[in-house]
């Protein structure tokens, strides 16, 4: 469970104010001591992740947050530190101790709303009263599904997590294929996997990997080679592959040993299908070719990571882009789960392939460029136009394509 990628877990994210028992509710729900629970109101300051396996869902991570009636200035932030989580939450509990539901609270409820993420309202300390009947009534008539618990004595906890599973988002309950969906039982695939000084010691990088078992699950007969491997792989074959895959970096030497006719993508263009919105991202590409001198570029990048000489967020991209566009460019760098807010600054957004972001994340982050009128590609797709193979990486995925 806990080597689960950060990306492929459903995050839970528990809201409420100073005291309701946010904590105990989590520590309820999971039937362990993860969430320090204390009397004291204010206890939990930042949001805290909890790993937990949530049957028949799968690995979830929970987010306690601090009180949203926190006071002062360091209380705001800490309101606001909790609010930012839920760009990267899939569904919210919202937890109230019975009390009649104060004005910070019915604003959050609110807020969680018209972000479209699934709420399950929670009254929690049955043991000491029950729910202020205004709160109860006011749930059904905002389409709010509830549930009164005590997380004290457990009561209703087992109905808490049925709920909870109903209320799980569909493309969480779905099979999302990375690559599955274009190949077919015996097709014969190639991967193409450098291995270079950014590569990690002793394993191949997560979106090597999540491809290579899917394919697996699928049935195909799979090639696993180096870039300069490629030739003689080729040569080993009766027949030509079924499709070839490989990383962004290598595509131009790729192209150089591969037939015209070999159906090929890469890694980064099946993750943004597979994490995003790809027409979108396809459409946000080809933008490319409106820059003008003087734009402003953000390189997007979901993790951190110590850049290496040759990054190819940081360098290879930007001095590709620019010869490219021959265009006079300046490049900022956002890392790790900050996503700038001054997004209208910038003529283009170029992401990596967010292997470290779950769906709910990198879908919010495209509708938000998409919000301020900023276009939003991908690093794959950006390194297959620049090299002139756009057309060919997106053949696979037979998304709409217009010169």
């Amino acid at each position: 469970m806990s080597s689960t990628p950060r990306g492929e877990r459903l995050v839970i994210t528990f809201l409420g104010n100073r005291n309701c028992g946010k904590s105990s509710l989590i520590n309820a729900l999971t039937d362990q001591e993860i969430a320090i629970v204390s009397e004291v109101p204010g206890t939990t300051t930042d949001p805290v992740a909890k790993r937990y396996e949530l049957f028949p869902l799968g690995p979830v991570t929970f987010y306690d947050t601090a009180g949203l009636d926190d006071i002062g200035e360091l209380g705001e932030k800490r309101i606001r530190a909790a609010y930012k989580v839920l760009f990267k939450t899939d569904m919210a509990i919202f937890v109230n101790d019975g009390s009649p539901f104060q004005e910070n609270e019915l604003k959050a409820l609110q807020k969680l709303q018209g972000m479209k993420l699934p709420v399950l309202v929670i009254f929690n300390k049955s043991d000491l009263r029950e729910p202020d009947p205004q709160n109860i009534e006011f749930c059904p008539q905002n389409n709010l599904p509830w549930v009164s618990v005590s997380a004290k004595t457990k009561e209703n906890i087992a109905l808490a997590k049925e709920k909870l599973i109903e209320l799980a988002p569909h493309y969480f309950k779905e099979e999302r294929p990375l690559v599955s969906d274009i190949v077919h039982l015996g097709d014969r695939v190639i991967l193409v996997t450098p291995i270079d000084a950014s590569a990690p010691k002793g394993r191949l990088i997560l979106p090597q990997v999540q491809v290579l078992r899917d394919l697996l699950d699928r049935g195909a007969v799979i090639t696993v080679v180096r870039e300069f491997e490629l030739g003689k792989a080729l040569a080993t074959l009766k027949s030509e592959p079924d499709l070839v895959i490989t990383d962004s970096q290598v595509i131009q030497k790729v192209v150089s040993e591969l037939p015209p006719q070999v159906p090929l993508t890469t890694f980064s263009i099946l993750f943004a299908r597979y994490k995003g919105d790809l027409e979108t991202l396809v459409r946000g590409c080809q933008k490319i070719d409106d820059l003008k001198d003087g734009d402003r570029i953000l390189i997007a990048e979901a993790c951190s990571h110590h850049p290496q000489k040759d990054d190819i967020g940081r360098v290879k991209i930007p001095n590709w882009l620019k010869n490219y566009i021959h265009k006079d460019l300046s490049f900022d760098i956002s890392a790790g789960s900050d996503f700038p807010e001054n997004l209208e600054d910038y003529a283009l957004i170029i992401h990596c392939g967010a292997c470290m972001l779950n769906q709910k994340e990198m879908n919010n982050r495209i509708r938000e460029a998409e919000r301020r009128g900023v276009p939003i590609t991908n690093y794959g797709l950006v390194i297959s136009k620049l090299h002139g193979y756009f057309e060919r990486t997106i053949a696979p995925l037979k998304i709409p394509f217009k010169t």
